[in-house]
């Protein structure tokens, strides 16, 4: 056993306690405060790290070994006075040297600062003051108390066990060996000296050489079990702090998750509960952090009749249920539960809990909706690939037919025709517009320059007047406005809003208005904005769903496009009812964002 063997050789320090709450408690904004979400996730680990707290296994060895001494000692000194009471005759010198051996021992023991500085690599060096105090005074006391008791019937010799044994489990093998041997070697002094004293040494021989060989095997086992325990103790330590950083990580993993978490026993108390899982369930008054218990809000009922009732079947179905909670202030909020239980191990008396995965309906409904729109727009970018190669050839001769068509009615025919492969075309392009495909990185575009002159070009298609009196009016800032968008793309974002504004306008100047302004280093912000009556709930509710429009002839993928397009780029596009110029509107605003600022 190395001087190193042991896991730690400081005796004072921070504890494994204190490092869990360093860990857990520290790390910025991410982690947050310490308080009651660390004993939350780490309840599992408190009895290990109250274990830890309390010494490694060298300081706990080492205490023992104090507290040995001190009751040896007490023996000693009761039996030599257990033998003067009874009439023995006392041994010269042996009530003092016990004595004296209680007295250092019980100093070492009770004084902290006799034991300031004790450790494995203290101990590991027969000229240190350390091993001295405990082991060498040891040797010499018992040694003297065998040499002085050479004709008693109590042999004093097999106290050398002990400092043979404190060698063993608190030195390397080296050092115990040594100890064992000086054991080994006071004992067959005392044998050899007694043929000096006309006693038998051939038998006072052969018992010192059986003691000396016995104290050499107690030495090599205690080392041995003291190694062995230094290695356990290692991978004890690594095992906790691996559950430690474990159980810190799940914490962490959890509180930044969008779905809510609770953990439940069956009398309604909540042992954990993610910041996602407090805000779905508090009302007017913000949930505050677990521990805290279900059971008695009345606004809770449901959700603890859900988890009784779970607890009762001792199972629950893999896509959840629905419940409906009536929070304070009269709102009802509609929640998707899913649960799973705790396994209890037979034999042990482990309390089940319940693990609840709390969602908002209104997000499952969407994911849902959005994962079908997802699936349907891949479907169509499908269908519009196939469709494109027939509809060439059907346009190519509709115009042939057009060519050779001298019939004013055949001329008409094919004009319809030509007219409806067109909007045939623009549906198509449109669909694979937002088909799912390899984005390339946007580049920096100036914004303010793109606005002015796509909105130029868009008023001149229109043939509306470009004065100041006229419909279309536009602020942009002075210089230019970098964004992170592709131009060809953020122009037919424009354009389409354009087109909507001025179809939904009322007449009068200024009836459309498009701005441009930052908002940050970050995002910038573009509006467009049209005089006209609100929209209806119920188109306000659809605006950006495909295949919604409000007119016959119309494809309703403008906005939706919109949507795609801006979410493609990091932006995204809303809709609010405004008042500007004194007149109440209609307002799309679009945020983009901006390029990172060169260092």
């Amino acid at each position: 056993m190395s001087h190193d063997a042991w896991p730690s050789t400081r005796p004072a320090g921070p504890s494994a306690t204190e490092a869990a709450g360093a860990g857990a408690g520290g790390g910025g904004e991410t982690s947050g405060a310490p308080g009651p979400a660390d004993a939350e996730t780490g309840f599992f680990l408190r009895r290990g790290l109250r274990r830890d707290a309390a010494g490694n296994g060298f300081y706990r060895l080492y205490r023992a070994c104090l507290s040995a001494r001190v009751a040896l000692g007490l023996a000693l000194l009761a039996m030599q006075l257990l033998g003067g009471v009874l009439g023995a005759e006392p041994v010269q010198g042996a009530l003092e040297l016990s004595l004296l051996y209680m007295v250092l021992a019980l100093l070492q023991w009770i004084l902290p600062a006799a034991r300031r500085g004790v450790s494995a690599r203290s101990l590991a060096r027969l000229s240190s003051p350390r091993w001295w105090a405990t082991i060498g005074v040891d040797l010499a006391l018992f040694g003297l108390l065998h040499a002085m008791d050479r004709a008693s019937a109590v042999s004093y010799g097999a106290l050398l066990v002990m400092p043979v044994l404190m060698a063993g489990l608190l030195t390397p093998r080296l050092q115990a060996l040594a100890a064992s041997a000086m054991a080994a070697l006071l004992v067959l002094g005392v044998s050899a000296w007694s043929f000096f004293q006309g006693l038998d040494p051939a038998l006072r021989m052969t018992q010192a050489g059986l003691a000396g060989v016995g104290f050499f095997v107690v030495g090599l086992l205690a080392s041995e079990m003291a190694s062995r325990l230094a290695r356990e103790e290692r991978a004890a330590r690594g095992s906790l702090e691996l559950a430690r950083q474990q159980a810190q990580l799940n914490r962490l993993v959890i509180e930044q998750m969008q779905e809510g978490v609770l953990v439940v026993d069956r009398r309604g108390h909540v042992r954990a509960a993610n910041p996602a899982a407090r805000g779905l369930l508090s009302g007017a008054q913000r949930v505050r952090e677990a521990p805290f218990q279900l059971r008695g809000v009345a606004d809770w009922e449901p959700l603890v009749a859900a988890v009784d009732r779970a607890f009762a079947d001792a199972r629950w179905p893999e896509e959840g249920r629905d419940i409906s909670l009536r929070l304070e202030g009269g709102e009802t909020r509609g929640l998707r539960l899913r649960m799973r239980f705790t396994q209890r191990r037979e034999g042990q008396g482990n309390e089940d809990l319940c693990v609840l995965f709390i969602e908002d309906v209104r997000s499952v409904l969407a994911r849902s909706r959005q994962e079908k729109l997802a699936a349907m727009g891949r479907i169509s970018a499908g269908i519009a690939h196939e469709i494109r190669n027939p509809l060439a050839a059907i346009d190519q001769a509709n115009a042939l037919l057009a060519e050779d068509s001298e019939n004013e009615q055949a001329r008409r025919l094919t004009a319809m025709v030509a007219s409806n492969v067109q909007r045939l075309k623009r549906i198509v392009d449109d669909v694979m517009e937002v088909a799912p495909g390899v984005l390339l990185p946007p580049q920096a575009l100036d914004a303010s320059a793109l606005v002015r002159e796509a909105c130029a070009d868009w008023a001149s298609t229109n043939r509306l007047p470009q004065t100041d009196d006229g419909p279309l009016a536009l602020s942009l800032p002075a210089g230019s406005l970098a964004v992170l968008f592709d131009p060809e793309h953020m122009r037919r974002v424009l354009v389409n809003l354009l087109d909507n504004a001025l179809r939904h306008a009322e007449p009068g100047p200024a009836s459309v208005q498009v701005s441009l302004r930052a908002l940050s280093e970050q995002w910038a912000q573009l509006s467009v904005y049209s005089a006209g009556p609100a929209l209806a709930p119920e188109v306000e509710r659809h605006l950006f769903e495909p295949f919604f429009s409000t007119r016959s002839r119309g494809s309703g993928l403008g906005l939706y496009i919109c949507r795609e397009l801006c979410e493609r780029y990091g932006g995204r596009i809303d809709y609010q009812r405004q008042r500007a110029v004194g007149h109440a509107g209609n307002e799309f605003i679009i945020t983009l964002r901006r390029p990172p600022a060169e260092a």
